[in-house]
């Protein structure tokens, strides 16, 4: 069995590559070869940057049709990884509006400037480092993860999805309850960075290697 990330030129292709062998021992590849991704057993969308860099690319390689093909119809599991997550929306804010790929129903919004924590001290954006995620409801997924866990994250812009029975996770900054998980039958997507959460992301990917949708 393979396990293919797909390389449309953006995202932490190596990094994530790595940290999935660490807790398989299927095959793992970073491909943009259209044959290798029908052929792989569940798929990897990651992503970093802007998100109109991102949809760019994603045409660009003619990869596009080919992820909605996979996402629409096939069914195969998929896991969506921060800008990863946020091209499954339907629309985003940055870069003066981008469409995206509308897997899920809502949008990606930018944090506003000037927020405040409990201590009313100034918050940054990006939103950057560990932060704890609530899981909402029960998913594959989040076996073996303690449902207050911290995740490793750096994001300027939020998921806002519309379906609120499809978040399965949650973090707080400042006044913004983003959601940082979200699934649909055989799709899961988080914002955080898994290859980058230590045991808990590791886990999450070693769920998501034997998850049968």
């Amino acid at each position: 069995m393979t396990i293919a990330v797909i390389d449309y030129g953006m995202g932490n292709l190596h990094s994530v590559a790595k940290a999935l062998e660490h807790v398989t021992d299927e095959n793992v590849i970073i491909t943009r070869d259209a044959r290798c991704i029908h052929g792989a057993t569940r798929l990897v969308l990651p992503g970093q940057g802007a998100i109109r860099d991102c949809m760019g690319e994603l045409e660009r390689t003619e990869l596009r049709g080919l992820v909605e093909d996979v996402i629409r119809r096939q069914g195969k599991p998929l896991l969506g990884i921060c800008v990863g997550q946020q091209m499954l929306l339907e629309h985003s804010e940055e870069s003066g509006g981008v469409t995206c790929l509308g897997a899920f129903k809502g949008e990606v919004k930018r944090f506003p400037d000037g927020m405040r924590d409990h201590n009313n001290a100034r918050l940054k954006v990006p939103h950057m480092g560990w932060n704890l995620v609530d899981q909402h409801g029960e998913h594959p997924l989040w076996n073996g993860i303690d449902c207050h866990e911290h995740f490793y994250f750096v994001h300027s812009y939020y998921v806002d999805a519309a379906e609120k029975t499809e978040v399965f996770g949650t973090t707080r900054y400042g006044h913004i309850n983003a959601h940082v998980a979200i699934g649909h039958q055989s799709s899961f997507a988080v914002q955080f960075h898994p290859e980058k959460s230590s045991r808990a992301g590791l886990r999450l990917l070693e769920n998501f290697v034997t998850w049968s949708p």
